[in-house]
């Protein structure tokens, strides 16, 4: 693999308080675990602005601490430049991605992808938003994110091999 410019994914749900600061914890984790830290950027936004400047709702820190992944990240709402900054936006429903996708700027450089993409063809379509259910919802938001992240990475990876020409699973 080249050393080249680091790969940046940004993960992007509704408030940027359950599900993308999960995408992003988790992923971060694996991504150090893999000791790729300084080839790998991650973060995570949201397409609406309820909650920005605030941390992961308490409940899904509880749940990501409980299997030792930090969510450190503050919300933030994304901005037309994430489509120029950031080389694979991934959103974690469709309603998300619509809305990304009437964001963007014609001709960005990012690819936007759904998140279930990158899941088994059984799985959901959308990761389901756990604000407003029981606890259950953050495991399972937990258990998907946890499937699909090292398939995001492979995508990533093979992206590095291929010398930054799109050669990763599409």
């Amino acid at each position: 693999m080249s050393r080249g410019t680091p790969k940046r994914v940004l993960f992007v749900c509704l408030g940027n308080i359950c599900r993308s600061p999960t995408g992003e914890g988790v992923f971060r984790a694996l991504v150090a675990g893999r000791g790729l830290g300084d080839r790998v950027e991650i973060d995570s936004a949201g397409t609406g602005s309820w909650h920005v400047g605030e941390p992961a709702d308490r409940r899904m820190r509880q749940a990501a601490g409980g299997r030792g992944y930090e969510l450190a990240s503050r919300a933030r709402q994304v901005s037309r430049d994430d489509f120029e900054r950031f080389d694979l936006i991934v959103a974690m429903d469709r309603a998300n991605r619509d809305d990304l996708a009437a964001l963007a700027p014609a001709g960005s450089r990012a690819e936007l992808r759904l998140f279930s993409d990158f899941l088994p063809p059984a799985a959901p379509r959308d990761v389901p938003d756990p604000y407003y259910g029981g606890g259950d919802g953050f495991d399972r938001v937990l258990d998907l994110i946890e499937q699909g992240a090292p398939r995001i990475l492979d995508h990533l990876l093979g992206d590095l091999a291929d010398g930054d020409t799109g050669g990763g699973a599409r």
